[in-house]
């Protein structure tokens, strides 16, 4: 079975959508920024060079330094799948960073995105 092509497309090509999402609802690159960092472990010299080096996503998440312990906490609905039930590990992680940039750009305070 052929890779999604997601997987394959540079974090740097999606990330200003996820910046714009946040900014259309008020919300903050900063706060974008954070929630990335969290997830993932990167801090933010490590995200700078990510979207420098225009890293694909696929290596963007194999890359990162730690997955946060708090991820089977993240649940809910992305463009109509329930994130915990994605069974691809690398497509779950992607909807897991899509439901945390969902739940910012909906108002949701960030000590509660942040679980």
């Amino acid at each position: 079975m052929a890779k999604h092509r997601i997987f394959s497309t540079p974090f740097a090509a999606v990330y200003p959508h996820y910046v714009t999402k946040a900014e259309k609802k008020e919300r903050t690159k900063a706060e974008v920024d954070e929630i990335i960092c969290w997830l993932t472990g990167y801090d933010q010299a490590g995200l700078e060079r990510v979207l420098s080096d225009k890293i694909d996503f696929e290596t963007f998440f194999a890359d990162a330094p730690k997955m946060h312990p708090n991820t089977s906490l993240i649940t809910g609905v992305v463009c109509g799948v329930r994130v915990e039930e994605v069974e691809d590990p690398l497509m779950q992680k992607i909807r897991f960073l899509d439901k945390l940039i969902d739940e910012l750009a909906r108002g949701k305070a960030m000590e509660k995105i942040l679980r």
